[in-house]
């Protein structure tokens, strides 16, 4: 905008300059040529009355003589003769007019101007006292007719890039003037859309623009406020979990001893520590994924290995083939434990709610150069909506769904860079693929110097060998409670 508005300026003063100066510029010269053959009249008509008194050639020479263009060479006198005397033309000076241009003038009479080698010649005619016409001849050398002209050229040149140059300055100021603030305000929302809350723009500028950065000020200071208020909602919904939670805890402690009473009571406790940690994060004002950064992360093969330890009695009891790969080796990501935990176990969780006992599932993990991929596939009856399940608050038609549950995986990969894709699986029903992006993203072992191994193979979606999970014998009612 600054430089188009510079642009527009330049056009118009330009524009104006020509249209002004070219004009002056012809003007000038004109009134030079007027001035150099004015003056030329003026020594023309100087002869005049010494050729109404005499015609002798010693009086005419001498007052030839006597004047400028005399005295430069610049004048002659042509006197014809007489009708009855032949011999009595008289040519004084020097002469450079053509005898036509004589004639012509002679015939007239009227003054006229004849061009010549290195200028003009004025041909000013003069009644003689017997009829005769004499013509006073003044050359005018081209130099004088364009005396001055040049310099008046460029003091015209010099007033018209001073007006360019001062008219571009003031439009670049003003440009700065109305760009600056636009591109405060484009900054500040930029910043806003990056999560940066405290962005806020000077209410300074023209008054448009005055009025957007009153406006956007307000509307960052609604979106903190309502942020707030949102937190502040999610803590007080996860703080009135507590008394039930409370009364779980108690009823677990008096369920004596028993792998099943063991489970619960691990389950509540788990419970707790995952509200604590909600309420916690709501309070912080700030994503845990975020918390992470660069230099944090968290081991995903050990996530996976933990959470199908924890998935793998339901799945004994409802006969479920359940299989892992690519957990034999450390794979770093970087998002915070919790929420990787949290997003396997809200799809693994969705295995189980909507696809029937005994249907088999597959966790494989695959460490790539540039991101790390989770899948998670089933043999089910798959997604008939897969765009829709991943809207929040979709559940993509199945009953009993708050459609969260991949809302909360696809933040965890987004957090990173990377996204959440539903397809179909090898094993018939759906195959949920979290991309965790790696760019820009070390671990500590590679901070270092220590590059894992394994890495750099890993983008493609090929599987594993598919090593069978030890299953662990427990029941399910127990499994279900936990």
């Amino acid at each position: 905008m600054r430089w188009a508005l510079v642009k527009v300026s330049l056009a118009v003063t330009v524009m104006v300059v020509v249209a002004f100066a070219v004009p002056l510029g012809l003007v000038i010269e004109e009134m030079a040529r007027d001035r150099a053959f004015t003056n030329a009249e003026r020594q023309a008509a100087a002869m005049g009355p010494t050729l109404s008194i005499t015609t002798d050639r010693a009086e005419l020479e001498r007052a030839v003589a006597s004047t400028q263009a005399g005295a430069e060479e610049r004048m002659a006198v042509h006197v014809p003769a007489g009708e009855e005397d032949r011999a009595g033309a008289l040519e004084i000076g020097s002469r450079r007019a053509a005898q036509k241009d004589l004639e012509t003038v002679r015939s007239t009479p009227r003054a006229a101007t004849a061009e010549v080698a290195g200028g003009s010649v004025l041909l000013q005619p003069t009644a003689l006292g017997s009829g005769r016409i004499a013509i006073v001849e003044i050359y005018v050398p081209q130099d004088e007719v364009t005396n001055g002209v040049t310099t008046a050229w460029l003091v015209l040149a010099g007033v018209g890039a001073a007006l360019i140059v001062g008219s571009v300055a003031v439009a670049d100021r003003l440009g700065i003037r109305m760009v600056e603030p636009a591109r405060r305000l484009a900054g500040a929302a930029h910043a806003l859309g990056e999560g940066k809350l405290g962005a806020r723009v000077p209410e300074e500028g023209p008054a448009e623009l005055h009025s957007a950065a009153v406006a956007f000020n307000s509307m960052a200071d609604q979106v903190v406020q309502l942020l707030a208020n949102e937190r502040e909602l999610a803590a007080d919904l996860s703080h009135r979990l507590r008394t039930p939670l409370t009364v779980l805890r108690l009823n677990a402690a008096s369920l004596g001893e028993g792998p099943a009473a063991d489970q619960t009571r691990s389950a509540v406790a788990q419970l707790e520590r995952e509200v604590d940690t909600i309420i916690r994060t709501a309070r912080e004002a700030k994503p845990q994924t975020v918390a992470a950064g660069p230099a944090g992360g968290c081991d995903v093969a050990e996530v996976v290995r933990e959470r199908m330890d924890f998935w793998s009695a339901l799945a004994e009891d409802e006969d479920r083939t359940v299989r892992v790969a690519g957990i034999g080796r450390p794979v770093r990501a970087p998002v915070v434990r919790t929420e990787l935990a949290a997003a396997l176990d809200a799809l693994l969780g969705n295995v189980f709610r909507h696809t029937p006992e005994g249907t088999a599932f597959s966790v494989d993990v695959h460490n790539g150069e540039d991101a790390v991929i989770v899948l998670v596939s089933d043999a089910g009856p798959g997604i008939a909506d897969p765009k829709a399940a991943l809207t929040r608050g979709n559940s993509g038609a199945r009953e009993g769904s708050t459609g969260l549950g991949l809302d909360i995986v696809r933040r965890v990969a987004e957090s990173t860079g990377g996204d959440v894709r539903i397809g179909r699986s090898v094993l018939g029903g759906t195959e949920i693929r979290i991309w965790i992006g790696l760019d820009g993203w070390r671990s500590p072992d590679e901070r270092r110097g220590h590059r894992p191994r394994g890495r750099g193979r890993g983008r493609g979606r090929g599987r594993g060998n598919w090593p069978g999970l030890p299953r662990r014998g427990a029941r399910r009612s127990e499994a279900a409670e936990a």
